[in-house]
């Protein structure tokens, strides 16, 4: 037997919502779903909302990344029981994804490494900030969803789950600023570009280096809020999580204060070319405060992983 559905609004009937009331009608007349097709495209939330359906049915964190989500909402709606499921060309945002422009979160790990080790300028202590930064919140999302399915914990997931799920958010926008702030520093590169025959051209020049070199300014300082605001998932987990992955939340936290201290770095060096002092002092301002509260906030999560070794 086989049922077919148009699902016009699938805010009001999600996708998950009609298979389990499927599997639950055929499992009442003693029958079983063997697997499911979907015929044309799905929006990329319809799959993450049916990944965190199955995932809570199950007791099991939210908090992990999207490839893995979009792998359990294909297992457990059985899109690939009947013949293979490509996300890439049954996923709206991933069909539609421009897979010419080269990213650098792309790059594997030798690679990402290599083209930091050429002699391109870019990406550079910015980018790299940021990517240190994303994996110092990972190990701290790593710890939560340990925990969350540790034997014995059972009442204890969904919090895990909300920390790993925090944790994600961090990371995800993290790892977004690692290109960002090579196409920040590219702006600049731009401008320098732009020609200056004329004393228009000159004016438009100088104006178009001013507002890219802002630019730049702005996205490692915002490298340096989204990493300090990550500690605080490493600060948790050292005192609420799995206590055998105390040295895992403590590198967690050294990822993400080196995050700040090379993004503040950055900042300084960006925003000492910049003409608009009130800009610049206030930027600087709020920096300053940001570095040395995570050095604050690293000892403290350090001192207390060593006193609990």
């Amino acid at each position: 037997a086989q049922i077919s559905y148009n699902l016009t609004n699938i805010s009001i009937t999600p996708m998950h919502i009609a298979f389990d009331e499927s599997c639950r009608a055929a499992e009442e007349r003693g029958l079983r779903v063997t697997g499911s097709e979907l015929v044309g495209l799905v929006p990329l939330k319809a799959m993450l909302d049916a990944a965190d359906y199955f995932l809570t049915k199950q007791q099991r964190s939210l908090g992990i990344s999207e490839s893995e989500k979009i792998k359990i909402a294909v297992k457990s709606l059985g899109l690939d029981d009947l013949k293979p499921f490509n996300p890439d060309e049954k996923i709206i945002e991933y069909l539609l994804k421009d897979r010419s422009v080269k990213k650098l979160i792309d790059f594997k790990l030798d690679g990402f490494a290599d083209e930091t080790a050429s002699e391109s300028v870019a990406p550079g202590g910015g980018s790299i900030s940021a990517y240190v930064g994303a994996l110092g919140v990972s190990l701290g999302t790593m710890v939560a969803n340990i925990s969350a399915h540790k034997p014995g914990w059972d009442d204890k997931w969904e919090f895990y789950s909300k920390w790993a799920e925090k944790g994600q958010t961090y990371k995800n926008k993290l790892l977004a600023l690692v290109d960002e702030d090579t196409n920040a520093f590219n702006k600049i590169l731009e401008g320098f570009r732009m020609p200056k025959s004329t004393d228009a051209e000159k004016a438009e020049r100088a104006k178009a280096i001013q507002e890219a070199t802002k630019y730049a300014t702005e996205i490692p300082f915002q490298v340096m809020e989204t990493a300090y605001d990550s500690m605080e998932v490493m600060k948790t987990m050292v005192r609420e999580g799995l206590q055998s992955s105390l040295s895992d939340g403590a590198v967690g936290a050294l990822c993400a204060r080196t995050a700040v201290m090379g993004a503040y770095f950055n900042v300084k060096i960006n925003a000492k070319d910049i003409k608009d002092r009130e800009f610049t002092e206030a930027i600087i301002k709020k920096a300053d405060k940001i570095y040395f509260s995570a050095i604050a906030l690293e000892k403290e999560i350090v001192d207390y992983v060593n006193s609990k070794m």
